[in-house]
């Protein structure tokens, strides 16, 4: 399984805010993206992916920035992952007469029971155990 360097800024950025924020101290999207050197724009598009998943909020004005939507032992690697790259399958992107090799089903299983295992692994990290270090 290949996580994007989106999925990369989307976990680092909410173990940032569940580290140094809470909802009356909303944590600037620049101030990650300075922290990190990511591009602040892309950042910011990926922050509202996480918004739409419920994993944070968003808070408007002077005292605007994003916090958590829930406690960090209630958000695990998983949703972070799925909100920001989509839900994880283990489709493989092959020309369809592929399907008919005798071979393929065996292929398909194993993919399947790797990235059914690596989902069951990151469902059961949570926020609050990677913020402790």
């Amino acid at each position: 399984m290949k996580f994007s360097r989106s999925t990369g800024y989307g976990l680092i950025a909410a173990a940032y805010i569940a580290k140094n924020g809470d909802p009356k101290t909303a944590i600037l999207a620049s101030s990650i993206a300075k922290e990190f050197d990511i591009p602040l724009e892309y950042l910011l598009k990926i922050l509202q992916n996480l918004v739409r998943a419920n994993v944070l909020r968003s808070k408007r004005g002077p005292r605007g920035g994003f916090y958590l939507a829930k406690q960090p032992g209630d958000i695990n690697l998983l949703e972070i992952i799925e909100a920001v790259d989509g839900p994880a399958n283990s489709e493989i992107q092959l020309p369809e007469r592929c399907d008919e090799l005798p071979y393929m089903k065996h292929i398909t299983d194993a993919c399947k029971e790797a990235v059914d295992k690596t989902k069951n692994v990151l469902v059961n990290v949570k926020l609050s155990a990677v913020i402790k270090g």
